[in-house]
């Protein structure tokens, strides 16, 4: 990653493997077209699928700037050849369930629901979901109820801990935020 990537724009989870080999590839050619790599994922789908998910800095991402990427990689990936066999390329933006791979998602989703799975267990769970209340000090603070506890409370979860996080979707607050308007309670 550039040098001039702040530690928010810095992607906290990096893939493996083959996975990892192809995001090497794509991800300075997103920067050089002003998009940010969000997850690579490679699957079996249809006979071998790339998947690369993008969006620019701002969060978004139309049809014809997926087509842009496409057009971009398909000849880095021939020349580089990252993965074995006939494979489809799918460019796609994040959607509504978005993974969460950079603090400043987290910071911009504040107030929404996330589910987010650590890579080791902090007081015998890996796995938790609640709603984003801030980041700070290189951690999430989550809001979430526990067994036992009558009022929800709020935790930190290092980044350098997440393997993976993402949006739950919820139409009533994410049609307020494209209105401006907050959901009735």
């Amino acid at each position: 990653m550039p040098s001039s990537a702040t530690p928010e724009d810095r992607r906290f989870t990096r893939e493996t493997g083959q996975e990892r080999v192809i995001a090497d590839l794509a991800e300075p050619m997103l920067e050089e077209l002003g998009f940010r790599l969000v997850r690579v994922k490679v699957s079996a789908r249809d006979g071998g699928t790339v998947q690369i998910m993008a969006e620019r800095p701002s969060g978004e991402m139309t049809v014809d700037d997926c087509a842009i990427i496409s057009r971009r990689l398909s000849p880095v990936f021939e020349a580089h050849d990252p993965m074995p066999g006939h494979y489809y390329l799918e460019v796609s933006s994040p959607g509504i369930d978005r993974p969460l791979v950079r603090p400043s998602d987290f910071a911009l989703w504040t107030g929404h629901t996330a589910k987010i799975e650590l890579k080791e267990a902090v007081d015998g769970r890996k796995r938790f979901k609640g709603t984003i209340e801030d980041v700070a000090d290189e951690e999430v603070h989550l809001k979430i109820e526990l067994d036992g506890q009558a009022e929800p409370i709020i935790i930190g979860l290092p980044f350098s801990l997440i393997s993976e996080a993402k949006l739950v979707p919820d139409p009533d607050s994410f049609r307020a935020d494209l209105t401006g308007s907050k959901p009735a309670n």
